[in-house]
This record gives C-alpha cells, sequence and structure tokens, in this order.
C-alpha cells in the first residue's frame, strides 16, 4: 500500500486535507499542534477502469488500490533541535513511502499563521531546512566512522565516504539528499540511514476557494520557482482544502454541480493522487476472480509478473508458473476470460514479463 505523509507548517490546511481525503474526523483547529500522534486514513484510489470491469463480468464486489495518508503534527523553525515536536514530527517521516508538502497559499485573518504572515517561500524553506539539518546530523555521524575505515584501506568505505561527502554538499547548499543520488547503487547505499530528503515530495498549494479557478495566483507562482530550485522534478498540486472539505459532505449529483460551478473537472484530491502515483512511478493492474471480486493492484513501474503475483499472496510467486496478460479494455471488450481466450486475446507470460498499466492479469501458480 502507498503510504503518504501530510507535512508542513501549523495552520496550512493538513489537517482539514486529511479530514477532506479520508472523511477520517481528524481534528482541525486554529492553534499549533493540534496534531499530536499521526491521523491515519486508508482512501480508495479511484479508478474508472475497475467500475468499467466489473460492470463488464457483472461484479458488485469491487475493491480498489488504495493510499494509506497520514496526517504529521506541524513542524515549526528549529524542529531538527527538538523544537515543537522535533524528533517525534520527524521520526513519523521516517515511515512513509512520499511527502505531501502543503504550503498556505491564502490570506485569512481568522486562521492565525504561526509565523505571523502568509509567505509560501519562505514556509517551504523553513521546513525543507529542516528537514535537511536532520539529516545532516545523521549523514555526519555516519561519515566520521565510514572515514576512519577509508583512512585504513577499505575500498568499500571510501566509496561510502566520496558518497556522503556528496550528500553533505547537497544539504548544505538546501537540496535534498535525493539530489546527490545518481543511481540506484547510492540509493541502496543511504537507505539504512532513513533520510528524509531521500523521499519524494510532492507539493501541495493550499489556495482560497476563489482561487481554484484562477489562471495564476501570484502565491502559487512564488511556491514554484522556490521549488525548482530545490528540484526541478517536483511538481505542486493547486487545491483548496476548504473547499475539498464541503466538497465530502455532499452527495454525488450536488459534487458534480459544486465542481462545475467552481469550474473544476474533479476533486484536488484525485489530482493529488494521480501526483503521487506519479512521483513514486507506480501503475495499476487488476486481477479478476470469477463470482467473488475484481481487485485493483498496485506496483512500480518495471515490476515483473513475478513480482506483481508477490503482490496478491506470496503462494502465488513461491509456486509461479506463468502469468496470463490481456489490456483492460480488451477484457471488458470479451467479458470473460472464456471469451478472451478464445478470442486468442490472453497471452501467456512467464516471470520476467514486464507488466503494464492498466492490464488484467490471471496467475497459474502451484504450491
Amino acid at each position: 500500500m502507498l503510504r503518504l505523509g501530510i507535512i508542513g507548517l501549523p495552520n496550512v490546511g493538513k489537517s482539514t486535507l486529511f479530514n477532506a481525503l479520508t472523511q477520517g474526523g481528524a481534528t482541525a483547529s486554529n492553534y499549533p499542534f493540534c496534531t499530536v500522534e499521526p491521523n491515519v486514513g486508508v482512501v480508495p484510489i479511484p479508478d474508472e477502469r475497475v467500475e468499467r470491469l466489473a460492470a463488464a463480468v457483472g461484479q458488485d464486489n469491487v475493491v480498489h488500490a488504495t493510499v494509506e495518508f497520514f496526517d504529521i503534527a506541524g513542524l515549526v523553525e528549529g524542529a531538527s533541535k527538538g523544537e515543537g515536536l522535533g524528533n517525534q514530527f520527524l521520526g513519523h517521516i521516517r515511515d512513509v513511502d512520499a511527502v505531501v508538502h502543503v504550503v498556505r497559499c491564502f490570506d485569512d485573518p481568522d486562521v492565525t499563521h504561526v509565523t505571523g504572515a502568509v509567505d509560501p517561500v519562505r514556509d517551504h524553506d523553513i521546513v525543507t531546512t529542516e528537514l535537511a539539518l536532520a539529516d545532516l546530523a545523521v549523514v555526519e555521524r555516519r561519515l566520521e566512522r565510514v572515514a576512519k575505515l577509508a583512512r585504513s584501506g577499505d575500498k568499500e568505505a571510501q566509496v561510502e565516504e566520496t558518497l556522503l561527502r556528496r550528500v553533505i554538499s547537497a544539504l548544505d547548499e538546501g537540496r535534498g539528499a535525493r539530489e546527490a543520488v545518481s543511481d540506484e547503487h547510492d540509493a541502496a547505499a543511504l537507505a539504512g540511514l532513513g533520510l528524509l530528503t531521500l523521499k519524494p515530495v510532492l507539493y501541495a498549494a493550499n489556495v482560497s476557494e476563489d482561487d481554484l479557478s484562477a489562471e495564476r495566483v501570484a502565491a502559487v507562482d512564488a511556491l514554484r520557482t522556490a521549488v525548482r530550485e530545490h528540484s526541478e522534478a517536483a511538481e505542486v498540486v493547486v487545491f483548496s482544502a476548504r473547499f475539498e472539505a464541503e466538497l465530502t459532505e455532499l452527495d454525488p449529483a450536488e459534487r458534480s454541480e459544486f465542481l462545475e460551478a467552481a469550474g473544476l473537472k474533479e476533486p484536488g484530491f484525485r489530482r493529488l493522487i494521480a501526483a503521487s502515483y506519479k512521483l513514486l512511478d507506480l501503475i495499476t493492474f487488476f486481477t479478476v476472480v470469477g463470482d467473488k471480486e475484481v481487485h485493483a493492484w498496485t506496483v512500480r513501474r518495471g515490476a515483473t509478473a513475478y513480482d506483481a503475483a508477490g503482490v496478491i499472496h506470496t503462494d502465488f510467486q513461491q509456486g509461479f508458473i506463468r502469468a496470463e496478460a490481456i489490456d483492460v479494455d480488451q477484457f471488458i471488450e470479451a467479458g470473460s476470460y472464456k471469451d478472451a481466450r478464445e478470442r486468442a486475446l490472453l497471452r501467456s507470460e512467464g516471470k520476467d514479463y514486464v507488466v503494464q498499466d492498466g492490464e488484467v492479469l490471471l496467475f497459474r501458480f502451484n504450491v
């Protein structure tokens, strides 16, 4: 399951966004640190292909892929040295796959700002700096040990020392450790350190409802510029936490009208999830289990049939014989495995077959 941590300064809309995403009833109050322990919610990932697939086979039991959101306590300047909730906040971030950094881009006299005024660039820099400082302390401690081994002639230690110094340089420049990673070997070497800035980051610009349909918002433009200075690949998704919260209180028909009136095609949370999938390079495949269920599953792009089998159950992987694959649209047109097989649409694939987004897979295994 994809695990996303929602972070940011206090009072930027994290808990309001979390409630809108999960309808989980997290406390959303106008004072710092109203969230102490992370609120956790599991959200089904909207995917019209699942519904179409279920309709084609006449199946009501549908299981969507899911994402787990963690609403993490607000961070303040000095958190890396224990200010605010300090290490507790930073420790919670280590448990997630990626970070959704919420940045306030709206003015509201009724919602206090922890630093006194709305400034998305400053807020971005505070959080980014605190994460970098926390990582810097970890890397410097590791470097002390590795440097001694490197001086003794240990080749592996010498390679690691070079990498650690490159990471320190990136952190000193205000960039994340991920900017110093050049390949999978580097990532594997740093994995055990639990670095916060190794995690992919998606930025969520929380604007007012009036600014949702605006072509340009000065605060968002400023945030995008600041983000690109740290990472050219990072994406900024514009949303309104208050609008999303109001949306969840409506029935489906009213939601469509509400979105249309705001000039939007879909809720912000859908764009956040889609951007998160893109950020982590994830894809979806499907299984159809007779008269039991239609199920959507998530794997990283490049995953093999053998990897995908393990996502479902270890027995599928251990006893893997082959996978029968078909594009979801072809399966919907055929209506069943039987008809798809008769039309020669099913392909028989081995362990090393690379799964494609939107495929229906049937695993043959023997345990």
